[in-house]
């Protein structure tokens, strides 16, 4: 399973797109390309493939590399206070010193959305594709509206990140 997953997560699924299992690994195959004979062609809805509990945990690590702090206060004297009542992999914490609570995505560009973090990170990795918002929206079967939100958030947050304080 776990070479199904990362199939779901490295092949560049598009439109009319395979993941075909071969003895070597897992490939992407566009329609045209011939699949050869000893290797089965397996239809993938990448939705299900990516774990919320892996989103969580990555975010996790990559927005606090040193242990988790506190938004408001910076103290790394946290206690966690269980997961959200609609996201279960998404853990809540409260600061020790400001009492101030907090979750893995507080202050971030996906707090606050009706969206799961897994269709954010597959809203991000179709954008790394270079798909448009029509091909995005229906690889993750999302009207245009959202799919628009999403990406001009998401562009949004790239540029603060890479040119920092400089846009403002």
């Amino acid at each position: 399973m776990e070479r199904l997953v990362t199939a779901g997560v490295i092949s560049s699924l598009l439109l009319d797109s395979r993941v075909v299992v071969c003895e070597d690994g897992v490939h992407w195959m566009p329609s045209q390309v011939p699949t050869p004979d000893r290797s089965p062609t397996v239809q993938v809805n990448i939705k299900n493939l990516i774990d919320d509990v892996q989103c969580y945990q990555t975010v996790r690590e990559l927005r606090w590399p040193d242990g988790i702090t506190c938004p408001s206060c910076a103290s790394q004297h946290i206690i966690k206070r269980g997961f959200d009542d609609t996201e279960p992999a998404r853990q809540r914490y409260e600061c020790h010193d400001c009492d101030k609570r907090f979750d893995d995505l507080t202050n971030t560009i996906f707090a606050g959305h009706h969206q799961p973090l897994k269709v954010w990170v597959l809203c991000l990795y179709f954008m790394g594709l270079n798909l448009s918002n029509e091909q995005i929206g229906h690889e993750l079967v999302l009207n245009g509206s959202d799919v628009q939100q999403m990406t001009a958030q998401l562009r949004e947050g790239i540029e603060k990140k890479a040119y920092g304080d400089a846009l403002s």
